[in-house]
């Protein structure tokens, strides 16, 4: 299992170079599945990891001008404080067992899971029916909503552990109305330094497995080379559909097996 979770880790990379998110949907269950990390451990290195890969991609793409960096600290700016908080003293106090009536118990583990499958079903759903329509302009009413939006994707990050492209982007096209290219390119910029802190507070909470990250880090940096120059060959209207069918899937996957587990158990 492990070594098709180190192949696997070659697809972190590639995800998000090609979508500009999506890395972490993988990361996720790679290390929750292939090689049994738990989940609080797996959140916090999804977010170097994602990170880290992400900031490789976004400085590829600010050398070809395809990052927005005001839009990006608009958005990422809230996002870091919220994350860093949320890591470093909300995750802890979250208890192993949220809920137990007699033999049903509702754990930590099938919160996080479970909240991470409906963030990208919901996320999937809108990048596959192109329900939401872009603003024309980037006003100071849609400003108020990049910070306020940044602040929440934040939280919700944070609590799942992942770098959020899947709605970092779609907030990007549809509300700050930017080109799908550009979008990719400042989600990258927002996931990798949003991940990055976020991941600072997490390091003083556990000890980490740098050796074990470093070795994902490589494949997945890789990973990502390759993605960035397959997005050069994809039409864009393409490559968000792809996105939203991949989420789709993976999410539903999830849920089910984790509602599996639950039953089982």
């Amino acid at each position: 299992m492990e070594i098709i979770g180190y192949l696997a880790s070659f697809c972190i990379g590639l995800v998000l170079g090609i979508m500009g998110g999506g890395g972490s949907i993988l990361a996720i269950p790679i290390l929750v599945y292939f090689f049994s990390i738990q989940i609080v451990e797996a959140t916090g290195y999804s977010l170097i990891i994602v990170g880290m890969t992400s900031l490789i991609g976004a400085f590829h793409r600010f050398r070809n001008e395809l990052v927005d960096l005001r839009i990006g600290l608009l958005f990422g700016i809230p996002s870091i404080i919220t994350i860093f908080i949320t890591r470093k003293w909300l995750i802890p106090a979250i208890p192993d067992v949220l809920i137990q009536i007699d033999s049903v118990v509702i754990s930590k583990r099938l919160f996080i899971l479970s909240l991470f499958s409906v963030l990208i079903i919901g996320s999937s759903y809108v990048m596959i029916t192109n329900k939401m329509r872009p603003l024309i302009n980037f006003n100071d009413k849609t400003t108020l909503h990049l910070i306020m939006l940044g602040s929440l994707i934040g939280v919700i990050t944070g609590i799942v552990g992942i770098g959020g492209g899947f709605l970092i982007l779609p907030a990007l096209i549809y509300l700050a109305n930017l080109p799908f290219n550009k979008a990719v390119g400042t989600t990258l910029f927002i996931i990798a330094i949003k991940s990055l802190i976020g991941f600072t507070a997490d390091a003083s909470n556990y000890s980490v497995n740098w050796t074990f990250i470093c070795l994902i880090l490589v494949i997945a940096i890789s990973g990502i080379y390759m993605g960035n120059l397959f997005s050069k060959y994809v039409s864009q209207e393409k490559l968000k559909k792809s996105f939203g069918w991949f989420t789709l899937t993976i999410g539903v996957s999830i849920l089910v097996k984790e509602s599996i587990l639950f039953i089982i158990n």
